[in-house]
């Protein structure tokens, strides 16, 4: 039985491939709380450069919803599925939406030290809106970043982070 004064959780949606915006908007219009995080690209034409606003992750919606809300979200044209293990949907943590939207919202990267930690190694945040998240330190085109791994959606994204803001962690065996 589902108990309707429960908490609201993020729960990430499948959607038909680019109907991102117009999901979003449908969403929106049935008063569901959605996050469509969007970047902006420039796009070159043979005649023109344009700048467009693109989803970060291809067919996926984040919705914030208690369970009683579950089908009203599969009625939204262009919903396809909600992301699930063993025929549950799975809840997106509120840390992972924080880092997203920091993500999106932050032009402004910090200086990066990290002589100390080697490719592929296990780091957490330690600190601000992104804090306990876990990704594995990687080294991109001379640029060193940190990839948070949204393992709900099986997606990843670079994030330039300070090293003192990181720290090593051993992995789970």
């Amino acid at each position: 039985m589902i108990n309707i004064n429960e908490d609201k959780k993020w729960f990430a949606v499948y959607v038909k491939s680019r109907s991102e915006k117009k999901v979003f908007k449908l969403l929106d219009d049935k008063d569901i709380e959605s996050f469509l995080p969007l970047v902006t690209k420039i796009k070159q034409w043979s005649d023109r450069k344009k700048k467009v606003e693109e989803p970060l992750f291809r067919s996926y919606i984040f919705v914030h919803i208690t369970l009683k809300d579950y089908y009203n979200v599969l009625q939204v044209p262009g919903v396809v599925k909600f992301i699930t293990f063993e025929k549950q949907a799975i809840p997106v943590p509120e840390n992972q939406i924080a880092a997203i939207k920091e993500y999106i919202s932050d032009n402004d990267f910090h200086k990066i030290d990290y002589e100390d930690i080697k490719e592929g190694e296990l780091v957490r945040v330690k600190t601000g809106q992104m804090k306990d998240l876990v990704g594995r330190f990687v080294k991109i085109n001379g640029k060193h970043r940190i990839i948070i791994n949204i393992e709900t959606i099986g997606q990843s994204i670079p994030v330039n982070i300070a090293r003192s803001n990181v720290e090593t962690i051993k992995e789970k065996i």
